[in-house]
């Protein structure tokens, strides 16, 4: 789809006039569907055929797939803050996950203000802010990162509720639990959010053996050389290098001697199930023992296969949940987003994890369903970040937005009116050294170019031209056929941060 893009997008108040009569029953409920770390190559109807997702496939079929939706700060803790606030990091509080950061529940936030508006909230899975959850009916949340395998969680005020069974399996219990709990009078907003596929990539006891005699095509970029890219040399988040093979790849007892720590949260049954799988994975490892490239490339085929096999739980689990609003006949009346907290890497430039501004990181899946509104088998090249989700819910809603809310409502998009949304996406990274080393920077992404300033210790600029250098191996700051369009690129940078009001991005944080 070609996109005319437009300029001057208002953060006014909107879709207020015809809906304010309208009773808060009479609004749509709102399914908010989020995972962890799920990169849009495994989302099968972004076309990258390496797994299939016919659930989260299905919400885009029936809606509207956006092919470029981008993050503002592409790291789990600080993308939940920029969506549950419509806000930047540097304006919501939460930059990073150090430990140090905890989310500020006090301030404004999309739960509250549709709490307020009569829906009935509650978020189940993964939190990852650090205080307590702040505007929900009622929460059932894991403790930071929590585990896969027989997780505690923190709910509706309790210290630690214990649960048997498989994360992924056991939030989408929670939710149609709370389902069941909100019929009622009151539209509903949940908020589902799934551990999976965070590292370490552990998959369900019904999906150990899944993949296990696939072979995953290398990534053209695997064997980057980082040339021209000083920051991108630095990083450790390397498939071939920081990988750990025993925690990561489960191949403990050959080089690491201490298994995975969620093996002591195991039943017998589960752990029996895990054996029978990996141990033969172990011995042959172990016979073998491989090196230099075919390490490499035995640890990528590892980690693909475990972490596909997570992300075919969330596509599962996804289903059952759209099964039960369809058996309640809610189905048509909910806005349901697929989305991820950000990006990830599976092998491109050698690579796992995310944190850069290139694009496998800064892209993450968005799909949307709601024939209220949104007309099926919708596809979209417009603009998008996750900035802007608050905002357009609240305007499907037919419900005010903010005036301090940086995100903008993309509804125009979603009902046919428009078909643009930005001329230019705002990115900004702040978490470093650890536990990745990769550098802070900030920048701006427009339809064809990026362009890129890391800071901090290090001081250099990188511009990419995405039409004719897809996977960002060129770094064109240089040419001097670029300059006018550098100035240009700088230009809208700054104007960016004026807008956002981070115009000293390198100072104090």
């Amino acid at each position: 789809m070609k996109n005319i893009f437009l300029t001057g997008l208002s953060l006014t108040v909107a879709g207020v006039g015809a809906t304010q009569a309208q009773s808060p029953a009479k609004r749509p409920n709102i399914l908010y569907i989020m995972s962890d770390d799920h990169a849009y190559q495994a989302v099968s109807a972004y076309g990258y055929g390496l797994n299939q997702t016919p659930n989260i496939d299905r919400i885009g079929r029936e809606g509207m797939r956006f092919n470029n939706c981008f993050v503002t700060n592409s790291l789990s803790g600080p993308s939940r803050a920029v969506m549950l606030t419509g806000k930047f990091s540097h304006k919501n509080g939460f930059y990073d996950n150090a430990a140090e950061t905890v989310f500020d529940g006090s301030q404004q936030t999309l739960p509250k203000l549709l709490q307020a508006a009569g829906y009935h909230t509650g978020i189940v899975g993964k939190w990852h802010l650090k205080s307590t959850p702040t505007g929900f009916d009622h929460y059932s949340v894991h403790y930071g990162q929590g585990q896969y395998y027989n997780p505690d969680f923190m709910e509706n005020g309790e210290k630690r509720v214990y649960y048997e069974g498989y994360a992924t399996d056991l939030t989408a219990d929670n939710a149609i639990k709370f389902l069941k709990e909100s019929e009622g009078e009151k539209p509903f907003f949940l908020m589902m959010q799934f551990k999976a596929p965070h590292r370490n990539w552990m998959p369900a006891p019904d999906k150990l053996s899944m993949y296990e005699d696939v072979t995953f095509p290398m990534p053209a970029t695997f064997y980057d050389t980082y040339e021209g890219r000083i920051a991108a040399q630095q990083q450790k988040m390397s498939v071939e290098k920081d990988m750990t093979a025993g925690v990561d790849l489960k191949t403990y007892g050959v080089w690491d001697t201490v298994p995975p720590h969620e093996f002591r949260r195991m039943t017998p049954a589960q752990r029996a199930a895990w054996d029978k799988v990996y141990n033969p994975v172990i011995e042959d490892f172990a016979r073998k023992l491989p090196e230099g490239k075919e390490l490499a490339e035995w640890k990528f085929q590892r980690y693909m296969r475990d972490y596909l096999k997570c992300v075919s739980s969330v596509d599962d689990n996804i289903g059952r949940v759209l099964d039960y609003l369809q058996k309640t006949g809610e189905l048509d009346n909910t806005i349901i987003i697929y989305t991820s907290d950000q990006g990830f890497y599976l092998g491109e430039h050698g690579w796992f994890d995310k944190r850069f501004m290139y694009e496998e990181s800064l892209k993450t899946p968005f799909v949307i369903r709601y024939p209220q509104a949104i007309s099926p088998n919708g596809v979209t090249d417009a603009m998008i970040q996750n900035v802007d989700f608050a905002p357009t819910l609240l305007d499907l809603a037919g419900l005010p937005v903010p005036q301090d809310m940086q995100g903008e409502s993309f509804k125009a998009v979603l009902t046919g009116k428009k078909q643009t949304a930005k001329e230019a996406v705002y990115y900004h990274y702040y978490e470093y050294p650890m536990p990745h080393a990769v550098k802070k920077h900030y920048g701006v992404r427009t339809d064809r170019y990026k362009l890129i300033h890391f800071y901090d210790d290090i001081d250099e600029w990188e511009l990419y031209d995405l039409e004719n250098d897809p996977n960002e191996m060129h770094n064109l700051i240089n040419d001097p056929a670029q300059a006018e369009n550098i100035r240009a690129l700088k230009k809208k940078l700054s104007e960016l941060q004026v807008k956002y009001e981070d115009t000293d991005p390198t100072g104090g944080v």
